[in-house]
């Protein structure tokens, strides 16, 4: 009996051991030599930079799409294909001309009209009057002496400080008046009774050539929820040397206080200029598309697991190819390479309880495009998705970091936000498998990047989903340059990364319990 129950324990613990090992045995799939061999197409000239609406990012959706097939990916019930196609204005101008007392200005010198952000309109106004920033808020107000009303407003863009740090937002960061930013001042100035804006920017003092570019030749427009923009009126951007001569006599101090982020405690006259603003365009649909492909899982597969990343760049310019190989091709990698190790698992008999869904989407560098259709026409439950772990920027190594982890460390964004036990498993996840330095430097309320803002899984958060984000800090060196290539990679890193982001996907995919949602959703805004 002693000898057969000590054969037992023996066996048993031989079973919990290679149990535990599972997540490991497919995890060291995840390879740097198929991480590179995907890389390097995805980041090769044949894609032209993935920029949004082009053909590049089509080429590059069609690669994702056979590889999701060819791992054995199912699309989604709800899709023809495994694109979740979304509409895109595709605007070319027909005409835009802007003069004041009968003195014509110059469109690309003294004016511009974002052909994206203006719709088709004509108005015109005898007064002029400049309201500071714009703002309209408890903490600080332009409007507090001003009447705006059948007028066309001047404002720069910004908010201001006190004592070397924004106040408006009570956590002392730059508010919705910045990002936004111009969307709110557009809209507040039409709730007022504007008529039209002009807008400076005190840090663009002529138009730069890639600004002239995008407004004469077709621009590309996402089409937000109809409600989105309805209170918004249009504007025209003015040059320094332009507002100068025609508006504000003042302008050279009014500039630096702008400049300053000081508060505006000037009283401007109304300016009696006669002004016509006419803006005329065409407007065609195009479409970009998510990419998207599921393992069904088993007890739970009602419940969802989201691996993300966005696949799109900034495309070419000036005969440039910017090829974003970090930026996303490592995370579009990253999810690839996760699909196929979680796909052979269930080959194997070792299906996730939850399904898992595997996301790349586009537009993120146009301002997360894609991720905002898909979070307003979700095709899974937003209330049943236990989690997005998005990965955006994981090849590289921050070239400002000094600690001497720089070899093993990578960035974890919102560990602090919606779900107090997203951090815990995450973290036995990294010390059971990975032990890389988990860095939270970017989950500071001061962050002046706003990092936590700037990438997909935002719009997973803002409809209460808990998630993590992963990133290298990479926002200097080659960042939006064409130099983001593949031979910067470090591909030893960038493996581990990409590992430790597939063993926290499994514990949540396998564990018994959703995450909580027991954090209260920040409602700070982009």
């Amino acid at each position: 009996m002693k000898k057969i129950l000590c054969l037992y324990f023996s066996l048993l613990s031989v079973n919990v051991f290679a149990q535990k090992d599972i997540a490991e045995k497919y995890g060291n799939l995840i390879n740097a030599a198929d991480l590179k061999k995907h890389l390097t197409i995805i980041a090769s000239k044949e894609f032209e930079g993935r920029e949004t609406g082009t053909e590049g990012q089509r080429k590059a959706a069609a690669y994702i799409e056979k590889q999701f097939l060819e791992i054995g990916l199912k699309k989604p019930t709800a899709l023809k294909t495994y694109q979740q196609l979304y509409p895109l204005n595709q605007d070319s101008v027909i005409e835009s001309s802007l003069s004041f007392n009968n003195i014509i200005a110059i469109n690309g010198k003294d004016y511009l009209i974002p052909l994206n952000n203006n719709k088709a309109s004509n108005f015109k106004s005898k007064k002029i009057v400049f309201i500071g920033y714009g703002i309209q808020d408890k903490a600080y107000n332009d409007y507090a002496y001003v009447n705006v009303k059948g007028k066309v407003v001047v404002f720069f863009l910004g908010e201001p400080k006190k004592d070397g740090a924004y106040f408006i937002d009570e956590n002392k960061r730059a508010s919705k008046w910045t990002f936004p930013g111009i969307e709110n001042k557009l809209a507040t100035a039409k709730a007022n009774g504007a008529i039209g804006a002009f807008v400076i920017n005190p840090s663009m003092e002529v138009f730069s050539k890639r600004m002239l570019d995008n407004n004469t030749k077709s621009g590309i427009n996402f089409i937000s929820l109809p409600s989105k923009n309805t209170k918004q009126m249009n504007y025209a951007l003015l040059s320094h040397a332009f507002a100068k001569s025609f508006f504000l006599q003042n302008f050279d101090s009014i500039l630096a206080i702008a400049k300053a982020k000081n508060s505006f405690n000037i009283k401007q006259n109304d300016l009696k200029i006669a002004t016509t603003y006419s803006f005329k365009k065409a407007e065609n649909i195009i479409y970009a598309s998510n990419v998207i492909g599921v393992i069904e899982g088993t007890d739970k597969k009602d419940e969802y697991v989201f691996l993300t990343a966005h696949y799109d760049h900034l495309g070419m310019h000036d005969g440039k190819i910017y090829y974003g190989a970090d930026d996303d091709g490592s995370g579009t990698v990253g999810v690839i390479q996760m699909a196929a190790a979680f796909a052979k698992a269930a080959t194997d008999g070792h299906r996730p309880r939850r399904s898992i869904v595997f996301m790349t989407v586009s537009g993120e560098e146009k301002g997360l495009w894609g991720s905002e259709y898909y979070s307003d026409h979700p095709l899974f439950s937003m209330d049943k998705t236990s989690v997005d772990l998005n990965t955006d920027m994981v090849g590289r190594i921050d070239t400002e970091r000094k600690s001497d982890d720089t070899l093993n460390y990578v960035y974890v964004v919102g560990h602090n936000k919606i779900s107090s036990q997203m951090p815990l498993i995450n973290e036995a996840a990294n010390k059971k498998y990975t032990n890389l330095v988990l860095d939270y430097k970017f989950d500071d309320p001061n962050d002046k990047e706003r990092i936590y803002f700037r990438s997909d899984h935002y719009n997973f958060a803002r409809k209460g989903v808990p998630v993590l984000f992963f990133y290298d800090g990479m926002l200097k060196a080659d960042y939006h340059k064409p130099t983001d290539t593949v031979d910067k990679i470090n591909f030893e890193l960038y493996e581990k990364r990409v590992r430790m982001i597939f063993y926290t996907a499994w514990e949540i995919a396998n564990r018994n319990e959703m995450l909580n949602r027991d954090i209260p959703l920040d409602d700070a805004v982009r």
